[in-house]
């Protein structure tokens, strides 16, 4: 039996734990999701439904981990050491991660949906302040790194760099010069080929 069970839709965020499995070297089982009949499995694992999530089928017991984030990072501590962050790497490692779970994904769907803080007292009550803040703070981190934590990639680019590509192709987020030079280096890699390459783009 593989040691990880992902449930997974080609069209949701569990790309992004494809991606993560490849760099680590780790084959899961893949349980397909249909979004109006969700299997039981999957609600008993996670009752929000939502993709990504990951049962790790340990020595120590089942243990389920879900929000594409963990998933990636969880990864990394159990399968792809190399993957992680060195001390001095970890701040930005897990700024940017944090970043993109929060700030980038609230700023892109929001103005996905049709809304945007509409003044500076909004802007100081949401957590991303405002889309063009939030995507120039992150295009302005790789105008001086070509990856989160500098010249190395890491499992943090997986989940930043997701956002980023998802966002490129999808044009939920402006083609900024480093983010698509950023993005031009993600799609080389072998893990990135060999998984979210497949993303059918509008």
């Amino acid at each position: 039996m593989a040691s990880y069970t992902l449930f997974f839709n080609p069209m949701s965020r569990a790309l992004i734990a494809t991606w993560a499995f490849a760099e680590a070297s780790v084959e899961p089982k893949l349980v397909m999701v249909e979004w109006d009949n969700k299997p039981d499995a999957l609600l008993t694992a996670n009752p929000m439904g939502k993709l990504p999530t990951i049962i790790h089928h340990a020595d120590f017991g089942d243990r389920v981990v879900s929000e594409a984030a963990a998933v990636c990072h969880y990864l990394a501590e159990m399968d792809a050491p190399d993957l992680l962050p060195t001390p001095e790497e970890k701040a930005d490692y897990f700024r940017w991660l944090f970043f993109a779970a929060g700030p980038v994904e609230s700023a892109v769907s929001n103005k996905a949906m049709g809304w945007e803080p509409k003044d500076a007292k909004q802007e100081g009550t949401v957590g991303f302040g405002s889309f063009d803040r939030t995507i120039g703070t992150l295009d302005g981190h790789f105008a001086d790194n070509d990856y989160v934590c500098g010249d190395r990639f890491t499992m943090a680019d997986v989940y930043v760099g997701s956002h980023v590509d998802w966002g490129l192709n999808f044009g939920t987020i402006p083609a900024l010069d480093n983010l698509k030079a950023y993005q031009e280096r993600l799609q080389a890699r072998d893990g990135y080929k060999a998984s979210m390459g497949a993303i059918p783009t509008g």
